[in-house]
């Protein structure tokens, strides 16, 4: 059954935009569109909006309501702010209604009242998203509203300032509903906070352990950049501004030809959130991406999740990546969860008259040219191929055990979504775990991590479309089973391992669930021998079936030899990698062209 767009759109607008036809006007009728779909869910004050078709949150139903409240606040809030505070719709009075019923009775049981904010507790976020909603709007909401409402609502943002957060992303709530408030103080110390997770190169942990994923994005950049950018602060914007340049370099790959982000982390259901910092480059200057490429990423994502059903009939968004799907979900999702969608929006705040919407939109990096680049803080190697624009990302620094499967999988991509045991390496019944980095480079990335009992240091070379994966054990009996899954590929998808060493072919896993539908997994197996330490090495490729359909055979894409813990391959076009892998490093070489 074909997806239909539930929303009036524009033509599209190929002179303009000719990948992707969308121009801010396709945007505006989104928001509309998603703001209009949620209307009949308020509450009559319109306070709380408790929203059909997804299960309640680990917060209860109140908390989910206020969610509904804040998250699509925002983008009502985008949308009159980037329109100099043209509203036929009424958004502003629809929102300050809510805020003077809401306040009116915080923490009590009446069918309009919100819950308090307490320490680690879900209001504390969406408290976040209405202050910035009102420092957005101030013209046209806040400087309107009675003098008793005013009090009210500051009455309950004002402890979001001094409440106690969890040591994540969360640290920056006080932050932003501060600089609504007017205290600079609470602003420059809750600010500092977060510098304890910034690993150079414009990437932060979410917290203390090592979880690179979104957040990166649409929280540990957003919240720092747009409180300097309203605040007129030039040496806020100026930190803020450089590390939003450097991150977005990085950023910019992780988006396929067809518009989709790659699939790893938490909290995928906020889908579209994922263009955030690709406008907030442009809404600040500081970017390394032109104009045309900006909105050619941004507005790719958005009609990639729309032309894939993440809004229904209704009009509403699911709680899921294209529809509904479960896998995605963490026990904080709520039926407004997806809300966070309107980070996306951030881009409406740039005039109609900016060149990113004026300019002609231009490739993205999957476009342009195959490329395998070394992303260093967070230990990835990131691949694309032009001839299917699928992006992959593997894996050798990220890792949050809480919400696997979506951190300490071997590889991600655009184009899968991780099923029950897919890009997977060790030992019967074992997770990756410990997962520490060993270092990336040209061409390659590489990982220390456990296999229950065994250690297991792992590499991956890549050139094109092709891998070559290669693992270490040690610390395992001889005898140990130990196994290597590829992609989960669904129909239209190939997926390919080839056996270089201890390995041999095995039945495929069948189907199974994942966020792009069934996928079934190819499989290599093999056992242990050497009380030292073994060597696995196996060839691997995903790509476009349909795209790719004549594409040389695997085993003739790559020459590897393997002596002892030495490794070295060699590429069609004469160049090589020579690595020596050690229980406790790993030592990779280029090698030139005929130097092998």
């Amino acid at each position: 059954m074909a997806i239909v767009n539930p929303f009036s759109m524009p033509p599209e607008d190929r002179a303009l935009s000719p990948r992707t036809g969308w121009t801010r006007a396709h945007w505006e009728a989104v928001a509309d569109g998603l703001l209009a779909a949620v209307e009949p869910y308020a509450t009559p004050g319109r306070a709380l909006y408790h929203l059909p078709g997804g299960r309640p949150s680990s917060s209860g139903a109140r908390s989910d309501g206020l969610e509904g409240y804040a998250r699509t606040f925002l983008l009502a809030a985008f949308r009159v702010a980037g329109a100099g505070g043209d509203d036929p719709s009424g958004l502003m009075q629809r929102y300050a209604d809510g805020l003077a019923a809401g306040t009116l009775n915080p923490g009590g049981d009446g069918p309009e009242d919100w819950p308090v904010i307490a320490d680690w507790s879900q209001p504390l976020v969406e408290a976040a998203s209405v202050a910035l909603c009102l420092r957005l709007t101030r013209p046209w909401l806040w400087d309107r509203l009675d003098d008793s409402v005013r009090e009210r609502a500051t009455a309950w943002l004002r402890p979001a300032v001094t409440a106690e957060a969890p040591p994540c992303n969360w640290e920056l709530f006080p932050v932003t509903v501060a600089g609504f408030l007017g205290d600079r103080e609470a602003v420059t110390k809750g600010l500092a906070g977060i510098e304890r997770w910034y690993q150079g190169d414009g990437w932060y942990t979410d917290g203390d352990g090592p979880a690179y994923d979104y957040y990166n994005g649409w929280a540990m950049h957003l919240y720092p950049a747009l409180e300097a950018w309203l605040s007129a602060d030039p040496d806020r914007l100026a930190l803020y501004g450089e590390r939003l340049r450097l991150h977005l370099a990085d950023y910019a790959r992780l988006f396929g030809a067809d518009g989709a982000p790659v699939h790893q982390g938490r909290s995928l259901t906020y889908r579209m959130a994922a263009a955030a910092p690709l406008w907030l480059g442009a809404l600040t200057g500081h970017t390394p991406l032109t104009p045309g490429t900006t909105r050619r990423l941004a507005s790719g994502a958005l009609r990639y999740f729309l032309d894939r059903g993440a809004a229904g009939p209704d009009g509403l968004l699911s709680l899921g990546w294209h529809g509904p799907y479960e896998g995605v979900l963490q026990a904080y999702s709520g039926p407004a969860s997806p809300y966070w969608a309107g980070k996306g929006f951030v881009g409406l705040l740039l005039p109609p008259d900016h060149e990113v919407w004026t300019a002609v939109e231009e490739p993205g990096p999957a476009e342009l040219a195959d490329a395998v680049t070394a992303v260093r803080a967070p230990n990835w190697l990131i691949q694309s191929t032009v001839a299917d624009g699928i992006v992959r990302l593997h894996n050798h620094g990220s890792s949050d055990p809480r919400y696997d499967p979506h951190y300490t999988r071997l590889a991600y991509s655009t184009a899968t979504g991780p099923g029950p045991a897919d890009n997977h390496f060790g030992l019967p019944d074992t997770d990756r775990t410990d997962l520490r980095p060993l270092g990336a480079g040209d061409g390659w990335a590489a990982s220390r991590s456990r296999a229950g009992d065994a250690d297991v240091v792992s590499l991956v070379l890549a050139r094109g479309a092709v891998e070559v994966r290669v693992h270490l054990v040690t610390g395992a009996g001889p005898g140990t089973a130990v196994r290597q899954t590829g992609w989960a590929a669904r129909p239209g998808l190939r997926s390919e391992l080839h056996p270089l060493h201890g390995l041999v072919e095995a039945p495929a896993l069948p189907p199974a669930p994942t966020a792009y539908g069934p996928a079934a997994t190819p499989v290599l197996t093999g056992t242990t021998a050497d009380p030292s330490g073994d060597l696995f090495a196996c060839l691997a490729r995903l790509t476009d079936a349909d795209a790719d359909a004549d594409v040389p055979p695997l085993h003739t894409l790559a020459s590897v030899d393997v002596t002892d813990h030495e490794v070295t391959v060699g590429w069609p076009d004469g160049t090589g990698h020579r690595a020596r892998i050690t229980p406790a490093e790993v030592l990779v070489e280029s090698l030139p062209p005929d130097a092998r």
